[in-house]
């Protein structure tokens, strides 16, 4: 594991933690889920399928995840989305295939639009596009969407983590200024999205939207019947390789 310094932050320098291999060919980036971190099932499997193949492969931490500096509390979407051009700018030589998972597939097409001259391609997994807004907010409780307002934190239950997850109203209201859904989404490389039928964090009919949106007109939508949120099972991940290693980049 190594550090990257961004000194460039409006909290003060930072640094994210990072592991990245060599090889030959395109680069793959690998861009986690909210609260993960770069030690998850996904991401040790895409490292080992890199390792084998000679693929450079690299995989990060975001700022208050994992081993990287800095309080999750204190992460909006504006402090995030500069983590993978980040990550672009000092890691990476050549243009890339991001590999954005829920969360991570939101900050890829940030990371894309911020800097089209580093991304070859978007492999997306479960994309939570608009998440503050579309699965936060309106999914909250008149009561919960009080409690936030009026004291800054709330504790969203999730099955991925006992304790809930903390959302700020910081979160909430910067989330606003990044939404993509109600507009074209001017990104113009080749898009995957893999994406199950039986995700209960992440609807799949938002990838229908997403793909809808994307200037794009080499989008490819791969939906699995079984498949829950976090698409880890062997043959899900066996399934996510073959749409890298299909990606004429």
């Amino acid at each position: 594991m190594k550090f990257l310094d961004r000194p460039d932050t409006n909290l003060g320098p930072q640094k994210l933690a990072y592991d990245q291999q060599s090889g030959q060919g395109c680069g793959v980036v690998f861009c986690g889920g909210f609260r993960s971190d770069m030690s998850g099932t996904k991401a040790t499997a895409l490292a080992d399928w890199a390792k084998a193949n000679n693929r450079p492969f690299t995989r990060f931490d975001y700022f208050g995840h994992g081993a990287s500096s800095g309080d999750f509390t204190d992460g909006t979407m504006s402090h995030w989305r500069g983590d993978i051009p980040s990550i672009l700018d000092n890691l990476c030589d050549d243009r890339q295939v991001l590999v954005g998972s829920s969360f991570g597939g939101w900050l890829s097409l940030m990371a894309t639009l911020d800097r089209p001259e580093k991304v070859a391609a978007l492999v997306l997994i479960a994309p939570a596009i608009d998440m503050t807004e579309r699965l936060m907010w309106a999914r909250f409780s008149d009561k919960a969407r009080a409690k936030l307002m009026d004291e800054g934190l709330i504790y969203d239950p999730s099955q991925y983590d006992p304790g809930g997850y903390p959302i700020t109203r910081a979160l909430i209201e910067d989330g606003r200024t990044h939404l993509m859904l109600d507009s074209p989404i001017d990104i113009n490389v080749p898009v995957r999205i893999l994406h199950g039928q039986q995700d209960d964090a992440v609807p799949w009919q938002l990838s229908l939207e997403l793909s809808d949106q994307l200037a794009t007109p080499d989008v490819e939508l791969h939906l699995m019947k079984n498949g829950d949120h976090r698409l880890s099972e062997p043959h899900e991940i066996a399934r996510l390789i073959e749409l890298i290693e299909a990606l004429d980049v």
